[in-house]
């Protein structure tokens, strides 16, 4: 079992009940997971700035009739093999494509990865999901 330790904190009444209700709102059941869930999403954050191994999912909708794009995008993919898990295509519609690349590695390959899908020209969309391999946070 994990040895927790305790610890307090002093907060204006009017941020308390805010947070209180913010907490309540998301369902959760004391303020101790909340603020560790707050700590972890800082945790995770300084893991993106520091460029340790991390994890995400880049997500991008493009036309799909825009010309050379999908090669474009297919070749951008070629060269980030090390840093790409996996890739699902979906139609959206007729003229629309949804691409999830599931991505591991530096978190400064992975966000210039982004960066350049994001980049070609035809590409409505893209945004980087941001998250951990969970080693070091508990």
């Amino acid at each position: 079992m994990e040895k927790l330790a305790r610890f307090g904190v002093s907060l204006d009444s009017e941020l308390l009940q805010r947070f209180d209700g913010a907490i309540r709102d998301r369902g959760y059941t004391s303020r101790s997971e909340a603020i560790r869930d707050l700590i972890r999403s800082d945790l995770v954050e300084r893991e993106w700035e520091e460029s340790k191994e991390v994890v995400g999912v880049i997500m991008l909708v493009y036309d799909h009739h825009r010309r050379q794009l999908q090669e474009a995008v297919t070749d951008l993919q070629h060269r980030h093999l090390k840093e790409i898990i996996s890739t699902q295509h979906v139609h959206l519609d007729h003229d629309n494509c949804l691409e999830v690349v599931i991505v591991r590695g530096g978190s400064g390959p992975v966000k210039k990865l982004a960066e350049r899908l994001q980049a070609l020209r035809g590409v409505k969309h893209c945004s980087l999901s941001m998250s951990t391999t969970g080693s070091g946070i508990s």
